[in-house]
Order: C-alpha cells, then structure tokens, then sequence
C-alpha cells in the first residue's frame, strides 16, 4: 500500500476511533453497512419501508454544506435517491473529477482532457455513448443520459451526467459493493480510497449508509410470489456461475428456476426455454414475479433473447448478469439496451395447473 494512501487510511481510523466516543451506535451502524456482504430481505414483507427517508438518511456535514454547489447538491440528492445510490458517494465522484464542475482544466466544460474524459462527471466519450451530445430515443450504447428533461443526454450538462453517473455506479455494485463500483468508474484502488473518504466527510455521521434493501422491492401481488421473491432476493451477494442453480452461485435462469422451486412451481431451466414459456406482458403492466429478458450474448436475438431478470417493483429486477459484472444484485433494466420483452409464468397453463393441485393437498 503506498505510504500516502496508507496515512490517509490511519488518519480515517483515528476519527473512527473519536466517533465511537461521542455516537457508538452511529459509528457501529456505519461498520456494519461499509461491510460488503450478501443482502437480504430485511423484515416480514416487500414493502412498507419508508423509502424517502432511508435515501436521505445520511445528513449533511458542514463541509458538505460549505463545498458543493446549491444547484450540484439537490442533483447529487435527486438522482442518488432515484437511482438508489448513496448521495454522498455521488457527490464525492463529482468533488474528485472536477470539483463539482468548478475546474477550468480541460474537457469539463468543452472538448476532453488528455484520456478523452469530458464533462463534470469525466465520462469518456466512448462510454457516454459515441458523442457528447445524444438525441435520447435513437440508438446508442452508453450511459448517456437525459436529466433536464430536454430530449438530450449532453456530458457537458450536470443533469445529464450526473443522472448518468449514478446509474454507472448502480450498475457496477452501488449502494451495497461500493468498492466495486467506484473501482469500475476509475480503476484505481487509490481512486476508491479518496472518493470514499470525501463521501465520509460530507455526511454528518462520518459514514455511509446503504438504502434500506425493502425499498428495491414492492408488495407482493400474492403469496406465491411473495415465496418466488423472498427466494430470489436472498441470493445478493452471491457470484455468478454458468449453469449455476445455487446453493453458492446461479446463473441468469437459474436464480429464477430456482426461485420458482421455492414456490413449489417448476418451470423451464434455462433463458432459451423460459422465454416463450410464460404469457407475454406488456411494457408497463409487468409486476414482482415477471420476468425481463434481452438480447444478449452469441446465438440470440430478438426471437432468441440470451438474458433474463426478475421484476422486483418498477424498473428494478433482479439479476445474475456475468462473472465479470459483479454479485448477484438488484439493478433497473428501464435503461437497459436489447430490452426484447417481459412474460409471466404464473399464467402458463401448466404452472396455473400446478397451483391448482397444490391447492387441493
């Protein structure tokens, strides 16, 4: 470890140490959510959380207070409670790439640095989606996004990138795997290091809370999905494995095949059987138990999707996605490219058979 990242972290535990003086069970609290580990299902049910104040649970330090722009700050608050990210790491991404757009160094305001970062978020322009400037609706690859509400995902805009940038780092880990995601967003440990320290100091607690895991989900429509969901959600944190069907590790289908089993329903193994398996579902009528699938991967197509998620509540699901993509989590596919469609199962004639039984033993 490098001698300045090794006093940096020194400096960190001696305030940890003064915090658990003066708020023990703020500093304890904190310990516990900075751990990265498997989530599960917090309480009885799929819901009833109170979502708004579990996002904006850690407060504002003076110095956050004193060093971010009034207008940075209610984005970095907006989209970190939207997306489901810590607002606080958020805005520490924004300190360490251009001061909160305050920097005059090239490629924040026009043109890109020396790496071919630009705007107040330093996406590259390749990861951004081709051009600084995109016509949301067209086709693009990236994370090019449209937070101001005028039609375009402009890298220059504070908007736009930051909305782009909190669903980078939801995508790669965030709120749960923080190291991961940050590591994703600039692969550097000692880039991990100094985000994660500024993020300390704009929270009043000197820490960072993770969102409450019940907000990713929403009620239940009935007992057999809240079983279906309880299932599938307790996997957070577990890796991916090709074929995988658990206990330690699953692949795409194979959490929900599982899943289903948990429910005492059988339904097809892999993406390929699953798809034209249950009653196709409408784009905005899907509900928790759905499933979602994409075009994805070598052999598939839009009639042959290679992908698949679980619906949890509104735009989120949750997914195996690949050995490279982290843990098992929850992630939103309303900004997934190769969206191919949603189906549920539950209405397939052989599962409403199945239920049909198992009512009668």
């Amino acid at each position: 470890m490098p001698p300045k990242a090794l006093a940096g972290r020194l400096s960190w535990r001696g305030l940890a140490i003064a915090l658990a003086v003066l708020v023990p069970f703020t500093l304890f609290g904190s310990i516990m959510l900075m751990t990265p580990s498997p989530s599960i299902l917090l309480g009885g049910g799929l819901g009833g959380a109170d979502c708004a104040e579990a996002a904006t649970a850690t407060d504002l330090s003076d110095v956050a207070r004193e060093d971010i722009p009034s207008d940075y700050l209610e984005l970095y608050k907006k989209y970190g409670e939207q997306i489901g990210v810590q607002w606080n790491v958020l805005a520490a991404v924004g300190k360490r790439e251009t001061d909160h757009g305050r920097s005059k160094l090239p490629g924040v305001r026009d043109g890109t640095n020396y790496a071919g970062a630009a705007g107040p978020m330093q996406f590259l322009i390749s990861t951004w989606g081709g051009k600084p400037r995109i016509k949301m609706g067209t086709e693009f690859n990236g994370y090019a996004s449209d937070g101001d509400g005028d039609g375009y995902g402009d890298v220059y805009d504070p908007a736009d990138a930051i909305l782009a940038a909190a669903k980078m780092l939801k995508r790669n880990g965030a709120p749960d795997d923080l190291r991961r995601a940050i590591f994703v967003y600039n692969r550097a440990d000692w880039y991990v290091d100094q985000v994660l320290a500024i993020a300390r100091r704009y929270a009043v607690t000197g820490g960072i809370d993770t969102p409450n895991p019940a907000c990713d989900t929403a009620d239940a429509p009935s007992d057999v999905v809240r079983k279906i969901l309880e299932y599938a959600l307790a996997q957070r944190g577990k890796p991916y494995l090709w074929g995988g069907t658990g206990p330690d590790a699953f692949d795409c289908s194979g959490i929900i095949y599982m899943a289903y089993r948990n429910a005492g329903l059988t339904i097809p193994r892999t993406t390929f059987g699953q798809w034209p398996f249950g009653e196709r579902v409408e784009p905005g009528s899907e509900q928790p138990g759905d499933l979602v699938f994409f075009n994805a991967g070598p052999g598939t197509g839009p009639d042959r999707p290679g992908h698949v998620g679980m619906i949890v509540s509104a735009g989120k699901m949750i997914e195996a996605r690949c050995t490279r993509c982290g843990p098992i989590k929850v992630t939103t596919y309303a900004d997934r490219g190769n969206l191919v469609g949603f189906t549920r199962p539950l209405q397939n004639a052989d599962v409403l058979e199945q239920l049909k039984r198992a009512a009668l033993t």
